[in-house]
């Protein structure tokens, strides 16, 4: 008799994808287990009026999962890293993470065939304020308003015309297939992608013999190192994961090479840094970049930040 192992997931098409390719994986690496989806929908999924940053960040994708598991209800979770906070809740572990892909994130319009075309108060959607943060750096001609709602339905409206174009996370729409619906697409090489972005994190209830078998069926050990030094940023600088922070880490043969932006979302008050070291010795380099950061104003800059944030909505309601 197989057994069997429950994964909690959203109900998201990417995040469905995301659930089936883990359970395909876990259930080619150990002949001996079912793996069977706990589906549900996260207070991200059903607040659509409201850019995440306002509502507490991406953490509101995470939580019902992890109450699933903390209830019994699920033995793991599998998350997009980019959505997951840096403080797991006790009696959980983050205990892998899957091989990053392609991080970058992409234009797309039906209008203009690159980000450099765009003519000057163009309207461009994205839900992120890292992404504001930086497309207003580079332009801040741009009229940048806010998107929400899952792939399809932003999809939906670029194609219309309620923006000229549009930046998404490259990696969602190639694993659905959804690229060659838009006429233009281009890889913004210039943005700084968030913490996590293109690994998945495999979430687990902790001394579950079980799970702890499946995720280190699944963990890739560069992924989880790179990955954790963005982590390590994050939480030394305290900024939660919708908050105007770029942060990504990279491995070129045995060094390592960690790039970081704050700002205010609209674009000005830039802060970047950069960290170099060997690939053995790179425990600790996320925290050391956040205090170089801090020493140089980013705490007081996040804060200003927010505040800006928060004024921009309420003055869009008005």
């Amino acid at each position: 008799m197989k057994k069997k192992i429950v994964i909690a997931t959203r109900e998201s098409a990417l995040a469905l994808w995301q659930a089936y390719h883990v359970k395909a994986r876990i259930e080619s690496a150990l002949e001996d287990v079912e793996v069977v989806l706990n589906k549900m929908t996260s207070k991200g999924d059903k607040i659509l009026d409201k850019p995440l940053a306002l509502v507490g960040g991406k953490g509101h994708f995470t939580k019902e999962l992890e109450d699933a598991m903390l209830e019994g209800r699920a033995d793991m979770a599998v998350h997009s890293l980019k959505d997951v906070p840096t403080f797991i809740p006790e009696g959980l572990r983050l205990a892998a993470i899957t091989e990053r892909q392609d991080q970058s994130d992409l234009f797309l319009s039906h209008r203009y065939e690159s980000f450099e075309a765009l003519p000057e108060g163009a309207v461009v959607g994205t839900t992120s304020l890292r992404r504001r943060m930086q497309l207003l750096a580079k332009r801040p001609d741009l009229k940048v308003k806010d998107l929400r709602g899952n792939v399809n339905t932003r999809l939906r409206k670029l194609a219309e015309g309620q923006y000229d174009a549009i930046i998404l996370a490259y990696i969602g729409l190639k694993r659905l297939d959804l690229l060659k619906e838009i006429p233009y697409t281009q890889k913004l090489d210039f943005f700084i992608p968030p913490m996590g972005q293109a690994a998945l994190g495999i979430e687990i209830v902790e001394g579950n013999v079980l799970a702890i078998e499946c995720a280190e069926a699944l963990n890739d050990p560069v992924t989880f190192a790179l990955t954790q030094i963005e982590r390590d940023f994050v939480a030394a600088i305290g900024a939660g994961c919708s908050a105007p922070v770029a942060v990504n880490a990279r491995k070129n043969d045995d060094r390592i090479e960690v790039r970081a932006m704050i700002g205010y979302p609209n674009g000005t008050h830039i802060l970047e840094e950069r960290l170099e070291g060997d690939f053995e010795a790179a425990q600790g380099l996320g925290k050391t970049l956040a205090e170089r950061m801090i020493d140089r104003g980013a705490l007081e800059i996040l804060k200003e930040a927010e505040k800006i944030a928060f004024k921009e909505e309420r003055a869009e309601r008005l």
